[in-house]
């Protein structure tokens, strides 16, 4: 599929960042209500591993040469499906996301090929205003997989942190012990183990991918029950701009569910993120996720502020 008249697409170098962020910014205010990434989210989109910015990415130019587009492969593990993104200033670029869907669905089917397999699952994401863009992945092929349904709760006024179920505590995690990275890692991993779309990731692939998401540890806590570890909660400082603390992931051992653990974790980085002068608490829900009910978030107080729906499509590989 060409690109319309007067635009140029090419490759992306790291000179690119600066007029990049310009483009995602305006594409997640458009989608979202406000700037949602930061130059260091795009330095780490193309120096991510799995990913060539020769090959997986590209760039559109306007007939005066400013950047209005920007689409990107990810795939974090090098391993299951691909992600692909394509942002586009919406003022001045919203019919490019359709032939660079397509040249992306080109490399997709390439990458397959490189890995050696029959076929790629590749999804992307689509906000609520972005109905185009639905039809556009719509005429592609794509199907909708699932939905994921972001969720706040304001910090001020926020009641004492109450004491937790007998029996149950919760600390920060310890950064620095590579011990208590590993029994971390390994709460985490087992929680999910029973989530429909987890991909495993080995401790060393994992800790490699936190880095991208905040590290400040004092926000990260490791709940026991009886002194045996049984939940983890990893924050994220995806959404400092909003002051707002957030919750990146919950995970709680099969063993110990509906005990109270879950709650004890979120009430205790509430009370964190408050105490740091942030303004609002966030996370987001996997609706197909059994493991993470709604009901408990809003038991603490969280509530829907707007969704997300992930597109699906299944590329087979290129002839070789």
């Amino acid at each position: 599929m060409t690109l319309p008249a007067g635009r140029h697409a090419r490759r992306p170098t790291h000179d690119d960042v600066p007029a990049i962020l310009a483009v995602v910014h305006a594409a997640d205010t458009f989608a979202v209500g406000h700037p949602d990434f930061d130059a260091e989210d795009v330095t780490a989109a193309l120096t991510a591993p799995f990913f060539d910015p020769a090959r997986d990415s590209w760039v559109v130019t306007d007939p005066d040469g400013v950047v209005v587009a920007w689409a990107t492969l990810d795939n974090p593990t090098g391993v299951g499906r691909e992600f692909v993104e394509v942002y586009v200033d919406p003022a001045r670029g919203d019919d490019l996301r359709a032939p660079l869907l397509a040249r992306q669905l080109d490399r997709v089917a390439d990458r397959a090929a490189e890995r050696g397999l029959p076929e790629l699952t590749v999804r992307t994401a689509v906000f609520a205003p972005e109905t185009r863009w639905a039809k556009e992945l719509a005429e592609a092929g794509f199907t909708r997989a699932k939905r994921y349904v972001r969720m706040r709760r304001p910090l001020a006024g926020l009641p004492a942190e109450p004491p937790p179920p007998p029996g149950v505590t919760v600390r920060p995690l310890r950064g620095d012990d590579e011990a208590d990275l590993r029994e971390f890692h390994r709460i985490y991993d087992t929680a999910f183990r029973d989530t429909p779309d987890y991909e495993p990731v080995d401790f060393d692939r994992w800790r490699e991918r936190i880095i991208p998401f905040g590290t400040t540890w004092d926000e990260w806590f490791v709940a026991e029950v009886d002194g045996v570890p049984a939940g983890a909660l990893q924050s994220s400082d995806q959404a400092l701009e909003q002051n707002e603390g957030f919750v990146r992931a919950l995970s709680v051992l099969p063993a110990y569910r509906r005990r109270g653990v879950g709650a004890a974790l979120l009430l205790r980085a509430f009370a964190t993120y408050a105490a740091k002068g942030r303004e609002s608490a966030g996370l987001g829900v996997d609706l197909t996720n059994p493991t993470a009910p709604v009901t408990l978030y809003r038991s603490v107080g969280l509530r829907e502020v707007r969704w997300t729906d992930m597109y699906e499509l299944v590329v087979p590989a290129a002839a070789g």
